[in-house]
């Protein structure tokens, strides 16, 4: 066997475990989006927002000022902040750094919070239903960094990385099911499989 061959045999399985990690999350996404458990709930939580008298602060929190969504844009505060700090964590002597970065993150979770809720009141079923996934998933980051940042204030450093990458794990999940809520539509309904 030749490197080619080798390298051609290695590809190709790495194609193929992405493409079954592809295929379950797109199925799970599909089941997600028709499970109608949550209905009840999300439309009553839906009518509350929208029923919010924010006057102009709606428009603003929609992103119309900008031409587009203003919920993408804050949710790179904290998602920076986050992966910054993790890269941090691994340079000796940047705990301090790290702890701050943690801090200014779980402060930025807010504004795009309520952007991402005002957004969310207007969406059909389908992405309603991926929302509140992406909501949840949202909450669980939130937890793991507030203990990320507790362990780091305490002296517990390493207690605090480790939150942290739980946090990241955690982010990484509710920017797929975000990006899935956002794009979907845009890019065509993914087959069936």
């Amino acid at each position: 066997m030749n490197a080619h061959t080798l390298d051609t045999s290695t590809t190709a399985g790495q194609s193929a475990v992405l493409d079954t990690a592809s295929a379950w999350w797109l199925t799970a996404l599909d089941r997600l989006e028709r499970t109608t458990v949550a209905d009840p709930a999300i439309r009553v939580l839906q009518r509350r927002i929208r029923s919010l008298p924010l006057g102009g602060m709606r428009d603003l929190l929609h992103g119309r000022p900008l031409g587009h969504p203003l919920h993408p844009v804050l949710v790179q505060v904290p998602i920076g902040c986050w992966l910054s700090a993790a890269v941090l964590d691994v340079v000796p002597g940047a705990q301090r750094a790290a702890s701050t970065l943690t801090a200014v993150g779980l402060a930025g979770v807010a504004p795009a919070a309520v952007a991402g809720w005002v957004d969310w009141a207007d969406l059909p079923p389908e992405q309603a239903r991926v929302g509140l996934a992406h909501a949840v998933s949202n909450v669980a980051a939130v937890v793991c960094y507030a203990a990320s940042l507790r362990g780091r204030l305490h002296g517990r450093s390493a207690k605090g990385r480790l939150w942290s990458l739980g946090g990241l794990a955690a982010v990484a999940v509710t920017g797929a099911l975000g990006g899935h809520v956002a794009y979907r539509q845009a890019v065509g309904a993914h087959p069936a499989t």
